[in-house]
């Protein structure tokens, strides 16, 4: 089926200015039958472009529960309907972070898509640079509620259970996400925590495979060729840049070169960035990736590790075990690949990295050194404490 551009268009991109800007592809999978499905769009800085994901929950009841909406793009409002049709209204919106942009600006937007849902967040929500109340960010205030602490307390606690980690005094402003159990379909869902890295591009970057191209390129001379081959190495790279930022393998090439190769680019489109390339792939960056991947486990990203969750160790593995008590088998994040087979031990295993001497850190020091480094400037500054 043919559909009209007009139906990517998500014109509010300017409030988070992130590629593809006003244009975002949605594709649906069903995770479980007629019980779970995942609608997923991409989003980055610099083609450094991830998955970004909203869950869709058939309740037993009846109507649908979703978890960290997306844009609401007239292709991704067809292919919920086609859901709401089927198995009911859409009753539950949850809005699971108190961070992360990236989630929170769809939710306004799409809770209004839904005149009849209840949204709930997780709590103490801020914005920046001042707090504002949760209508004045586009939630709909007579029907937005803060999650208890209680997950008993909630209209959908016969079919899921949630932990809240946090929130977490890291600084400036606090760190917070909300995990939910399903426990008919045994699935855990999350946003930010945990996450596993494919080999292969996920299938809705294959949409819009620029990005991939654009970052095979070992310097801005390189003419490459769209082939699988080309597009996993784009992949792998780009995953690197947005897990580690900067890794030991990658070199940051001296401005005078930079404008110099410009002027010799095998493109110098608008597109390519005017052939503007600041970095240089060493070889060993496929062992940086294949230490991060390993072999699809599950895992807490560098960024996320280091910057975050290394400075509250017992809140965190009090928040891990309340979570890796619960009876799943795949757990689905907003980001990288889904659904991930997993269960509580593998969850626990993820945070190893609060628990050195067990053993439990394994990315190399080296390409964590970049983070360091930048902790210690957010440190100084004060944005972290």
């Amino acid at each position: 089926m043919n559909f009209n551009p007009k139906d990517w268009s998500w014109p509010l991109w300017p409030i988070l200015p992130l590629y593809p800007y006003g244009q975002r592809r949605t594709l649906r999978k069903e995770i479980v039958k007629d019980t779970v499905w995942t609608f997923d769009q991409i989003q980055g800085i610099f083609y450094v472009t991830v998955p970004i994901r909203m869950t869709v929950v058939r309740l037993i009841g009846g109507g649908l529960f979703v978890y960290a909406p997306v844009a609401p793009t007239k292709e991704c409002l067809r292919l919920v309907n086609e859901l709401v049709e089927k198995y009911g209204e859409i009753r539950y919106i949850i809005l699971p972070t108190i961070s992360g942009l990236e989630h929170k600006v769809y939710v306004g937007p799409f809770a209004r898509k839904f005149p009849t849902a209840e949204v709930f967040v997780t709590p103490q929500q801020w914005s920046f640079p001042i707090n504002l109340p949760l209508s004045w960010l586009g939630l709909p205030r007579k029907r937005t509620y803060l999650l208890p602490a209680n997950s008993g307390d909630t209209p959908f606690a016969t079919e899921f259970d949630y932990a809240i980690l946090g929130p977490l005094d890291i600084g400036l402003r606090p760190f917070a996400e909300t995990v939910f159990w399903h426990s008919p379909s045994q699935t855990l869902l999350v946003t930010d925590s945990v996450l596993s890295v494919p080999a292969e591009p996920p299938e809705i970057l294959d949409l819009d495979p620029y990005p991939l191209l654009f970052h095979a390129r070992n310097d801005s001379l390189d003419l490459v060729v769209d082939n699988p081959t080309t597009r996993r190495l784009g992949w792998q790279r780009i995953c690197l840049f947005a897990l580690y930022f900067q890794v030991d393998a990658l070199d940051v090439v001296p401005t005078g070169e930079i404008f110099r190769n410009v002027w010799k680019a095998s493109d110098r489109s608008k597109q390519a960035y005017f052939g503007l390339l600041p970095w240089r792939w060493q070889s060993e960056w496929e062992k940086s990736f294949a230490h991060l991947r390993q072999d699809g486990r599950l895992l807490v990203a560098p960024i996320l590790q280091t910057l975050i969750l290394s400075r509250h160790p017992q809140e965190v593995m009090e928040w891990v075990e309340k979570v890796a008590s619960w009876n799943f088998r795949q757990i689905i994040p907003c980001h990288f690949d889904a659904p991930v087979r997993a269960t509580g031990n593998e969850f626990r295993q993820a945070f190893g990295f609060l628990l050195q001497e067990a053993g439990g850190g394994y990315l190399p020091e080296k390409d964590l050194h970049f983070l360091r480094e930048l902790e210690q400037k957010l440190r100084r500054i004060g944005i972290l404490h």
